[in-house]
């Protein structure tokens, strides 16, 4: 029987899924460091991550292995380049999560905007004694301009959502989308630097890539509005974090949400001291609902990556098919 890899604890029924086909190792505690990680997928022919990195380094130690299933929609712990060279599949989960992660932007972009952690705060330490006109003023929402940076599933989700609060939407993507979803979406295409200047709310849902490190720096942040928020819930690295704290103390922009963090669960370290940002711990997606769909989905794409189960040698997302059939390297 093949062996996998489950690297992070699981809905116990979809460990009792896996195995019906596999000799299943589960990790049932913390996150394995990368030593442990490499130790553990050394005789493993399949693995199940989410977010743990997995590069030519574990390959090299694990000859057997053919496939990896992330139960995420981004991939940047995959060297995809290494998989390429041992023909080893990774795969992801999206469209299962685009409605729960974009819910989530939304509310925490509303968050940011209204002031909503910076008051409860001020209310649980004992400082709310009055009402005053010009109490926690924050921005609005209805009839502002979205700005997303982004325009991918997530970000459509997003701006579907912006026709409900009479929203103008302007979007920077790598490439414009068709002509029949910028009407659908009521979107206009802009420059990056267009898009900063002109948009009351940023929501990044980019993926990471080297070429996306820091998009949102320094420069960026100061073409931005001072009344403006910016909201990430893509991926860490994106945002220049010490950047964006330096503007949220100086007041640069008005607030921020952040949901992902460069170089987490770490946060850097001046973000957790300025009081107009709403930090959360990489949950856009955690709905019981959605992280079920994850990672029943990232089982089925393991199964079939594997050759076993109704869809044997055709995994629904694999994220470099050209290694699909082609023995290991």
């Amino acid at each position: 029987m093949q062996k996998i890899l489950v690297a992070r604890p699981m809905f116990p029924d979809v460990i009792e899924r896996l195995k019906q086909y596999f000799d299943v190792d589960a990790n049932e505690g913390d996150v394995l460091s990368a030593d442990e990680f490499t130790r553990r997928l050394a005789d493993k022919d399949g693995a199940l991550t989410a977010g743990d990195m997995v590069g030519a380094v574990q390959i090299a130690a694990a000859p057997r292995l053919r496939a990896v299933a992330n139960m995420a929609v981004g991939f940047n712990n995959f060297d995809v380049a290494a998989f390429n060279a041992a023909n080893v599949l990774g795969t992801n989960t999206p469209d299962v999560l685009n409605e729960s992660t974009a819910d989530f932007g939304w509310a925490l972009m509303m968050a940011a905007a209204r002031r909503i952690a910076e008051s409860e705060h001020f209310l649980r330490a004992g400082q709310w004694n009055r009402w005053s006109y010009d109490s926690f003023l924050g921005s609005d929402i209805y009839g502002s301009t979205l700005g997303v940076i982004g325009m991918g599933r997530i970000g459509q989700a997003l701006a579907r959502r912006a026709r409900g609060f009479g929203m103008r939407v302007c979007y920077h993507n790598r490439s414009r989308v068709a002509p029949e979803i910028e009407a659908e979406l009521n979107a206009e295409y802009r420059s990056k630097e267009a898009l900063l200047r002109e948009a009351d709310h940023v929501v990044l849902v980019l993926p990471y890539t080297k070429e996306n490190h820091h998009t949102i720096g320094a420069a960026e942040l100061a073409l931005m509005k001072p009344t403006a928020t910016l909201t990430n819930i893509a991926r860490g690295g994106i945002v220049d974090d010490a950047a964006l704290a330096v503007a949220l103390r100086e007041r640069r922009i008005a607030a921020a949400g952040l949901d992902v963090f460069e170089g987490e669960p770490s946060v850097h370290p001046d973000l957790l001291t300025v009081p107009n940002v709403v930090l959360t711990p990489h949950i856009a997606s955690a709905t019981e609902a959605t992280r079920r769909a994850m990672a029943n989905l990232a089982a089925d794409n393991l199964i079939a990556a594997l050759g076993v189960g109704p869809r044997a040698g055709r995994p629904p997302n694999p994220v470099n098919p050209d290694v699909l059939g082609k023995a290991r390297a």
